[in-house]
């Protein structure tokens, strides 16, 4: 069976610190990565994974804007970044992030004082999760499991979910 998200009980070890931090992870990494760039892969209406439903308030099957990109240093791929939006957020204080393309969606949500962000969860995804499949694509030797963190961020009551999934080449050496 597979785990649930969990908001308590931090892992130990290389990944705590990149799980943990509830500031922007795009700021971060343009701080350590001076060839930090998004990629975006795509960007669709669709139905969420089954495990997103819930905290968006949506019902299984209803579409939602999926958007997921690369964050990169260089050609080399560190996070794979997955973001759902309920339909009624791009009719109000979402509109504008349909349009982002290769800019950063981080970069929106921390400008904007307004945005609250609720509780950080992480989990390992494995191969029997969508997300998992969509990240070891970009990965050269794919692990057993990744780590993956994800939170949900309002507006006007309108919510938002990212989940950013930690790829092995952010533990290499810069």
């Amino acid at each position: 069976m597979a785990t649930a998200w969990q908001k308590s009980a931090w892992p130990a070890g290389v990944w705590r610190h990149w799980l943990t931090d509830r500031g922007s992870l795009t700021r971060r990494l343009q701080s350590l990565y001076p060839g930090f760039g998004v990629a975006r892969l795509e960007q669709r209406m669709t139905a969420p994974h089954l495990d997103e439903v819930a905290p968006l308030g949506l019902y299984p099957g209803h579409l939602a804007l999926v958007r997921e990109v690369l964050l990169k240093n260089g050609g080399t791929p560190l996070v794979f970044a997955h973001s759902v939006i309920p339909p009624t957020g791009l009719k109000g204080p979402w509109a504008g992030l349909a349009g982002l393309g290769n800019r950063p969606l981080g970069a929106a949500l921390f400008s904007n004082p307004r945005v609250a962000r609720h509780a950080l969860e992480y989990k390992r995804v494995d191969r029997r999760h969508p997300l998992y499949r969509h990240a070891v694509p970009h990965v050269d030797a794919p692990p057993r499991a990744l780590w993956a963190r994800r939170s949900l961020f309002s507006l006007e009551n309108h919510p938002i979910l990212v989940t950013e999934v930690f790829l092995p080449a952010l533990l290499e050496p810069r």
